[in-house]
C-alpha cells in the first residue's frame, strides 16, 4: 500500500495512509516531522498566509511558514471562514434523468408512496408517554410473537411546555414518522394534558387512515397498556396482510448522513456515495443531502449545481438562514470539525465541508427541504437541519428517507427509524466493529476500485430494499432527536 495520497493534482498536501515517521519519503517529499494516519503532509513549502489546498480547493490558510515534509494541522493551519460570502448564479444545471430497469420489493401504499419496511411505531405526543408507548410495544409484540423489532416506541423529551415553532416542530416530527411509508401504521399514545395533544396532532397529520393511525388517551382509559395493546393487535390485523410487489427504483429515496468523520472520509466513503447518488438520481430515484453547517466552505460547488435560479436562492437562504441561526446565538460559523474529527486528521470547517459534500456527487440539487417536509422530487435534496449525527437521521427519515447512508470513520452504533447503513471509511475501523459495520469502504485504499465498490454497494442497497436487516435493526439501535430552538415553560 502507497505511504500517502494525493488527492487532486492542484493540492499542495498529501494525506498519510499510515503512521509516517520523520526521515520516511513520499515520492521527492523526505518528511521532516512525524505525520499520523490520516493526517496532512506538506507538499511544498507553504508561507504564512497562503492557502492549503486539498481536493483541489482551499481548506484553511497558514498561521505559520510550513516546510515540505512537515506535519499540517491545528498547530499551523486555520479556517479562512467568515459569516457572510456572496452567491452569483450562474445559470440552470442540466439534470436529464432516464427510465432504468433496475427495481426493488417494497410496499406499495395508498397514496402511491413505496415503504420498503412494514413498522408499526408507537409514538408518544408528550415525553410523560415514553414509558407507556414501550411497555405497549414490548408487550403487544411479545403476544403477537413479533422478534424482529416491528412494533417500534420511539420516544422523545418533549410534546409539553413548548411554544411557538419548538412545538410546532415536535407535532411536525411526530405526524411525519405516522405517514412515513415504512410504517404500515402507527399509534400515537397521549397523556391528555399535554400541550401537544390529540386534537392538536390532528392539525399536522392532515388526511390520514384512521384505521392504520390510531390514537389513545391515558387518562381517559382505565388500563392503557392493554388498551394500547388492543389498537396494536387490530393494526397488526391489517398490516399482516400486505406484501411487497416489485417497484421502479425511482420509488427509492435514500439520505446521506457522516458522523465521526476522519481524514479518510473525503477519500473512500464520501465519494463513494457520491457515485450512489449519481447513479440513483440518473435513474429519477430521490436523494437527500443534509447537514448544513457542513456545507459551509464548500457550499458553492452546491449551489453552483442547482437546477434553476429559484433553487439556486432557495439554497442561498438556506444557508445563510443556517449562519443566522449560528450569529444570533452568538456563535461563530466555523466552530467545527468535533475533538473527534480533529484527532482523525480533519482541521478546518471547509476541510470537513469538501469531505462532507462529496457524499452528493455530481447530482443536480433539484429542490430544497424545510424541516420535517417530504421529499417530493427526483434529483438531489437539500435538507434544512444541523450536523448532529441523531438529529440528522431522524430530519432525514422525516423527508421520508426508504433508507440512510451513513459513513463513519470512527464508528458509532446509532441508528434511525429507518435502515440505516454503516459505511467505514477504513478497514481497520470495518474489522473492530463488525456488530456496527454494514459496509467497508476503506477497500478503496487497498486497490479496489470505485466501479466495483460502487456495484456492491448499490447490490447491499437493493437488498436492503428487498428485507436484508442492517445491523442497526438487527441491535435494535433506532432513536430520534427533535430539533429544539426556543425556551422550555
Amino acid at each position: 500500500m502507497d505511504k500517502a495520497i494525493i488527492i487532486n493534482e492542484n493540492d499542495n498536501v498529501a494525506v498519510a495512509l499510515c503512521d509516517l515517521k520523520k526521515g520516511d519519503s513520499f515520492g521527492n517529499t523526505t518528511l521532516k516531522t512525524d505525520v499520523p494516519e490520516k493526517h496532512k503532509l506538506a507538499l511544498k513549502n507553504i508561507t504564512s498566509g497562503e492557502k492549503v489546498i486539498k481536493y483541489g480547493f482551499p481548506i484553511g490558510i497558514a498561521i505559520e511558514n510550513i516546510k515540505a515534509g512537515e506535519h499540517i494541522h491545528t498547530h499551523n493551519l486555520k479556517t479562512a471562514l467568515t459569516e457572510s460570502e456572496d452567491y452569483i448564479f450562474k445559470g440552470d444545471f442540466i439534470y436529464s434523468p432516464h427510465k432504468s430497469d433496475l427495481t426493488f420489493h417494497g410496499f406499495l401504499r395508498d397514496n402511491g408512496k413505496v415503504g420498503i419496511r412494514n413498522r408499526i411505531f408507537v409514538i408518544p405526543t408528550v415525553g410523560c408517554a415514553n414509558k407507556t408507548a414501550v411497555d405497549i410495544a414490548k408487550k403487544a409484540s411479545s403476544l403477537l410473537g413479533i422478534t424482529d423489532n416491528t412494533v417500534c416506541a420511539l420516544t422523545h423529551p418533549y410534546g409539553c411546555s413548548q411554544l411557538g415553532d419548538d412545538a410546532d416542530n415536535t407535532a411536525k416530527c411526530l405526524a411525519a414518522l405516522c405517514k412515513h411509508p415504512n410504517a404500515g401504521g402507527a399509534l400515537l399514545v397521549s397523556l391528555g394534558c399535554e400541550n401537544n395533544n390529540l386534537d392538536n396532532m390532528s392539525h399536522f397529520l392532515g388526511d390520514y387512515d384512521t384505521n392504520r393511525i390510531r390514537t389513545l388517551n391515558m387518562q381517559e382509559c382505565d388500563d392503557e397498556i392493554s388498551e394500547g395493546v388492543e389498537i396494536i393487535k387490530s393494526i397488526y390485523a391489517i398490516t399482516k396482510n400486505d406484501k411487497r410487489t416489485e417497484q421502479p427504483i425511482e420509488k427509492l429515496t435514500v439520505g446521506f448522513k457522516c458522523g465521526g468523520s476522519d481524514g479518510f472520509s473525503g477519500i473512500t466513503a464520501n465519494p463513494l456515495c457520491g457515485k450512489i447518488c449519481d447513479k440513483l438520481t440518473s435513474v429519477k430515484a430521490k436523494t437527500i443531502l443534509t447537514e448544513v453547517p457542513e456545507m459551509f466552505g464548500a457550499e458553492t460547488r452546491l449551489t453552483e449545481r442547482s437546477i434553476n435560479e429559484n433553487v439556486f436562492n432557495s439554497c442561498v437562504e438556506m444557508i445563510n438562514g443556517f449562519k443566522k441561526y449560528f450569529t444570533d446565538h452568538g456563535q461563530v460559523v466555523y466552530k467545527n470539525p468535533s475533538p473527534g474529527n480533529k484527532d482523525g486528521g480533519i482541521t478546518t470547517l471547509e476541510e470537513k465541508s469538501l469531505g462532507c459534500i462529496t457524499k452528493g456527487g455530481f447530482s443536480t440539487v433539484t429542490d430544497v427541504l424545510g424541516l420535517y417536509s417530504p421529499c417530493k422530487k427526483s434529483g438531489l435534496s437539500l435538507l434544512w437541519g444541523p450536523g448532529n449525527d441523531i438529529v440528522s437521521t431522524t430530519n432525514l427519515t422525516c423527508a421520508e428517507a426508504s433508507v440512510i447512508l451513513f459513513t463513519t470513520g470512527r464508528g458509532t452504533p446509532l441508528g434511525a427509524p429507518v435502515p440505516t447503513i454503516k459505511i467505514s471509511t477504513n478497514s481497520s475501523l470495518y474489522q473492530k466493529k463488525k456488530s456496527w459495520i454494514d459496509f467497508n469502504a476503506g477497500t478503496l485504499l487497498e486497490g479496489e476500485t470505485f466501479e466495483d465498490a460502487e456495484k456492491n454497494l448499490l447490490k447491499l442497497i437493493i437488498d436492503v430494499a428487498d428485507g436484508k436487516r442492517t445491523l442497526n435493526e438487527l441491535n435494535g439501535y433506532e432513536e430520534i432527536a427533535i430539533f429544539k430552538d426556543g425556551i422550555i415553560l
